[in-house]
């Protein structure tokens, strides 16, 4: 099933069974899992009738029990189980057992209750595990893609028109094609741009000027000093960065960006690739490309894996937590160097 199918089943309330839904962009999933709730639970009877757990700790009894439990008031219930570990290529013991369990009873799954899972990508590049395609045999399967053309700027369009604000076609397709490609920080841009522009409408200009402005060399030299093993180094830069009013988010993003780029590269390298094959791969400039081969060759592939992952656990705990976000941004630096 894609997401086209879901969004059909959805507006015509035909929704039933288990829903698998899965991809690199958590913010894209919540919205279609929000949408089934929205489409199957009575808000007045949410507390009764919606159901969530942590895929990290939920044991199958937990599950089981909440499906089993008849709604309230209502034909349909939902259970959710989001980021779902046991989807992934799991090799523990523990969450073996948890997906035997759950993969034999979503066949027994009482009519009333929709069941709906939901795992993250540790990164874009990452593939559907094998739990998920034995799943597909038995529920309802969707990829959620990054939303492209189209899509995307009817996306935005609608976030837009939610908060109450107009802009142009012309401009809508500027914004978006000038935006990374993430619903967090779409988001993020479409207020920073309705508040600075309250009272009149958006211009080119606005866009421009509201742009994520992190630059790639502060990046750049963050990541170097971690290569270094010089953390006071980088958290300086971290320090600069936020005293100039860069979004810690932001900050975090371009990072993991960097990071990415640096796992790519060094698999090109190590394809036998040269500078001017993986620039016009990954779409950089030669001599921004250099930069990254030289930079790429101060990590082991393993060692930017363990940034990356480091840095996903960041995110959770950025959006999780309720504590002091600087000091999340040092403990990772400090933790990828030890690392």
């Amino acid at each position: 099933m894609d997401l086209e199918v879901l969004e059909q089943q959805i507006q015509r309330g035909n929704l039933k069974g288990c829903y698998v839904i899965y991809g690199p962009d958590e913010n894209l999933i919540k919205e279609y899992v929000n949408s089934i709730i929205d489409a199957a639970v009575d808000k007045n009877f949410a507390y009764l009738n919606l159901v969530k757990f942590d895929g990290m700790k939920v044991q199958f009894d937990e599950v089981m029990n909440a499906c089993e439990t008849m709604p309230f008031m209502s034909d349909k219930k939902v259970v959710v189980i989001y980021r779902t570990a046991f989807l992934g290529e799991v090799e523990d013991r523990e969450n073996k057992k948890k997906f035997e369990e759950i993969y034999k009873y979503i066949s027994n799954l009482p009519p009333y209750c929709i069941l709906v899972m939901y795992y993250v990508f540790g990164d874009d590049r990452e593939k559907a595990s094998t739990n998920v395609k034995k799943l597909e045999k038995i529920c309802s399967v969707i990829k959620a893609d990054k939303l492209k053309g189209d899509k995307l700027y009817k996306r935005v369009a609608a976030i837009f028109e939610q908060r109450g604000k107009s802009i142009d076609k012309v401009l809508l397709k500027f914004f978006c094609d000038n935006v990374e490609n993430n619903m967090d920080i779409i988001k993020n841009e479409v207020d920073k741009l309705i508040s600075y522009t309250e009272g009149r409408d958006i211009t080119k200009k606005d866009i421009i000027e509201l742009l994520p402005d992190v630059n790639d060399d502060d990046i750049f030299d963050l990541v170097d000093y971690l290569s270094q093993k010089r953390p006071e180094k980088a958290i300086d830069i971290l320090n600069e960065l936020l005293f100039r009013g860069e979004a810690i988010g932001g900050i975090l993003f371009m990072i993991v960006r960097q990071f990415k780029l640096l796992y790519s590269i060094k698999l090109g390298v190590d394809e036998g690739k040269n500078k001017d094959a993986l620039a016009k791969e990954l779409k950089l400039h030669p001599y921004v490309c250099e930069k990254l081969i030289a930079q790429s060759r101060k990590f082991s592939l393993n060692q930017i894996k363990h940034c990356l992952k480091l840095c996903l656990e960041t995110e959770k705990s950025l959006k999780s937590s309720t504590g002091d976000k600087k000091l999340e941004m040092e403990m990772l630096i400090i933790n990828t160097i030890r690392g």
